[in-house]
């Protein structure tokens, strides 16, 4: 499993990020989460808005910085 969060570098997208790293360890997955900053990956998903949770290299939640619970939720579904 792959898992990405991708954005401007902004607040939002640098806070999905650290929610991201923290549910990723608290389910006791063995991933490493990987942060992208460049525009020109975000527009190749077919996004528009940021930030991105992708999950094996598509997008799972876009636009909106979602609480721990929710992300918790998206990556279960992909395990």
């Amino acid at each position: 499993m792959q898992i990405q969060v991708l954005g401007s570098g902004c607040p939002t997208c640098k806070k999905l990020f650290e929610l991201t790293k923290q549910v990723v360890e608290e389910l006791g997955l063995k991933i490493e989460v990987e942060y992208i900053t460049d525009i020109q990956r975000i527009v190749e998903m077919g996004v528009m808005s940021s930030p991105v949770l992708a999950i094996d290299g598509k997008p799972a939640i876009t636009g909106f910085l979602p609480d721990a619970g929710k992300i918790k939720v998206t990556i279960k579904k992909f395990i």
